[in-house]
């Protein structure tokens, strides 16, 4: 997919029932030998009896059998329903009330527990009520240098969540990277300045925190449990401006592989309105639970209802990570930073010849006993051909630090091939 709009640089935006039956004379009449009583207007007669018929004055008579007549059963039959409907509506009621305590919630970022949510859903509105303080508006700032040599401050803007009662917010790499100053706001207004905790631009996942009292975090959902069809609610700050701005949706495909700007991501797909703002904001379930941070959308005009997000599960644990260590542990690494120019206008800026992904310092010790030089284009790791940092990310994760790999590099138009022994990354 072309054009992925993964950030964004402010730019003030331009805002431009029933009836009754007939049941004849309504009366109901039972044949005997004597003749019965009965209403005449506003009279009872008493008929003599019958001739050679003897009637002593202590007989019982015989009870006349009462009936009902339509208009009261219907009536009755009405009632009847009402009350089940009552009744059937309290205990669909008591039994979202019980659902509801057994659902599991956390405030901790480094003791997560994934919630299992066996309550009846929730509305669009309840989800957004529980989680729109959870979701922050974040800007940053950060130092450039032109042309001319001179310095100017470029201004970002994107969204977060918090995920611990401590502080800790997460985002997305690409909102804070090379950021010289970061602010949060709360849905209250409340300002704080936020300091960098760690990292992950391989996932494109960062956590900073705040120094603040009384925060509202979100509840872990588990991004492994679901399917396409189910409810996503996005929460974020849309261009930079809107923030707090809620759109829904459907979850629309699982386990979408793309590559955004030269990562290899595995995430989820979304329907709900997203926009640049909108990046590190969240993605909710049907019970209000994190399930994603948004991450990317697919731009152009022919292009419709396609977001992305990093599944809670991966975000999480890599959350866990830097906020414990600062760094993703167990993850190999050269040894050396890289300039990817996969592209011809990158390598043309750079005056490359060739595309591809090129050396441009050696930082570790290893890589530099190894022989690795700075300007050597990295051609083939172990048997995985490099044409981007995507396939130099892709081969490294396949070892772990301490393996040695071969690494064929290209230097003078020459081919030299260079065993290395892989550290471990720890940014």
């Amino acid at each position: 997919m072309d054009n992925w709009d993964n950030d964004y640089e402010k730019n003030p935006p331009n805002f431009i029932m029933v009836g009754d039956g007939n049941n004849g004379n309504g009366e109901n009449e039972e044949r005997v030998q004597e003749a019965q009583p009965y209403q005449s207007g506003s009279q009872t007669e008493q008929p003599q009896p019958a001739q050679g018929y003897y009637r002593p004055d202590n007989r019982k008579t015989k009870k006349e059998p009462k009936y009902i007549t339509r208009k009261a059963f219907v009536i009755t039959l009405i009632c009847c329903m009402i009350a089940t409907s009552g009744l059937t509506v309290a205990g669909y009621s008591l039994a979202a009330r019980m659902g509801a305590t057994s659902t599991t919630k956390t405030v901790s970022a480094t003791n997560y527990t994934l919630a299992k949510a066996t309550g009846s859903e929730k509305s669009i509105e309840e989800i957004i009520a529980q989680n729109e303080n959870a979701v922050v508006e974040i800007r940053t700032e950060s130092v450039s240098r032109d042309s001319w040599m001179q310095n100017y401050v470029t201004e970002g803007a994107g969204s977060g969540v918090i995920i611990d009662t401590k502080g800790y917010i997460l985002t997305c790499a690409h909102v804070v990277e090379g950021s010289n100053k970061i602010t949060v706001k709360l849905k209250d207004g409340t300002e704080c300045e936020a300091e960098m905790i760690g990292m992950d631009s391989q996932n494109d996942i960062a956590v900073i925190r705040i120094d603040a009292s009384n925060l509202t975090a979100a509840t872990y959902g588990d991004s492994s449990e679901l399917s396409v069809g189910d409810l996503a609610v996005a929460i974020g700050n849309p261009l930079g401006e809107l923030g707090g701005s809620a759109s829904s949706g459907i979850i629309s495909s699982l386990d979408r592989e793309l590559t955004v700007d030269g990562k290899n991501l595995t995430l989820l797909q979304t329907d709900a309105s997203i926009n640049p703002g909108n990046s590190g904001g969240g993605l909710f379930d049907q019970y209000g639970n994190l399930i994603g941070i948004v991450v990317a959308k697919s731009t152009g005009s022919d292009v419709e209802g396609l977001g992305f997000a990093i599944p809670i599960n991966t975000a999480a644990e890599i959350a866990k990570d830097l906020i414990e260590n600062g760094y993703v542990t167990g993850r190999a690494a050269i040894g050396v930073s890289v300039l990817d120019a996969s592209d011809a206008q990158t390598a043309m800026q750079y005056g490359l010849r060739t595309t591809g992904v090129y050396i441009q310092e050696v930082t570790g010790d290893k890589a530099k006993k190894a022989g690795l030089q700075s300007g050597d284009m990295i051609y083939y790791l172990e048997d995985t051909q490099i044409k981007s940092m995507a396939d130099l990310t892709s081969a490294l994760s396949a070892h772990k630090p301490g393996e040695t790999v071969t690494i064929i590099v290209v230097r003078d138009n020459q081919t030299v091939e260079i065993d290395v022994e892989l550290s471990e990354a720890t940014s």
